[in-house]
């Protein structure tokens, strides 16, 4: 199982951004524990400039706007 952590103050864009990560990983058949992090001082401590982040398995991958599918669903492959 993969953890994805999802940083933002819990935009709409953050909101999205949870749903394409639930939604390429049933795709794709992996599983996954979404966590959202809204705490700005977590966020700020795991290098999120701009919202929403995501890291995958504690790896920062992405950060600003909403993410790229095929994108998303590398990280998720790896």
């Amino acid at each position: 199982m993969k953890t994805v952590n999802i940083y933002g103050p819990g935009c709409k864009r953050c909101e999205a951004t949870e749903t394409m990560v639930k939604d390429a990983a049933s795709r794709l058949g992996i599983e996954v524990e979404v966590v959202k992090i809204s705490d700005a001082k977590s966020i700020a401590l795991a290098g999120v400039m701009s919202t929403p982040g995501i890291s995958v398995d504690g790896k920062l991958v992405h950060t600003g706007g909403l993410p790229d599918t095929a994108k998303l669903e590398g990280w998720l492959r790896a």
